[in-house]
């Protein structure tokens, strides 16, 4: 998709994944973050959440690759990503990306965009912006 073609009210393709029940795990060696929340479900119960949760970065990443994606790939097309963390998110339950261009005047996409698995937003009032190549 070419970026200069998309003008406000469009919408970028949606990303679905499924993060699988080990995912927790190896997001917590790549990233360093053992907190055991995420990776021990009776822990996370004796602290009072319904299971072990995602970790809030692996979902920002989710955002950032379905931008990434519809530039065509082009990690350099996105300029800025900001995000608001509103719920927890699970694994083994689908996670959806949609996108909404608000702009697309001077040479940047910017995109308004929500994460949510079934009806919990566990992103939401995140916005990014997008240009080709590395403008």
């Amino acid at each position: 998709m070419a970026l200069e073609d998309l003008k406000a009210g469009d919408s970028l393709p949606e990303l679905k994944t499924t993060p699988d029940k080990y995912l927790p795990h190896r997001y917590a060696g790549a990233s360093g973050d053992f907190n055991p929340i995420h990776i021990d479900a009776e822990f996370a119960k004796q602290v009072g959440l319904p299971s072990n949760i995602l970790h809030g970065l692996w979902m920002m990443a989710q955002v950032a690759r379905a931008h990434t994606e519809a530039a065509d790939g082009d990690p350099r097309a996105l300029k800025r990503l900001s995000v608001q963390f509103r719920g927890m998110g699970f694994p083994e339950q689908e996670l959806v990306v949609s996108s909404t261009i608000t702009d697309s005047s001077s040479g940047t996409v910017t995109c308004e965009t929500v994460a949510v698995q079934g009806d919990n937003e566990v992103i939401r009032n995140a916005e990014a912006e997008l240009a080709s190549g590395q403008a």
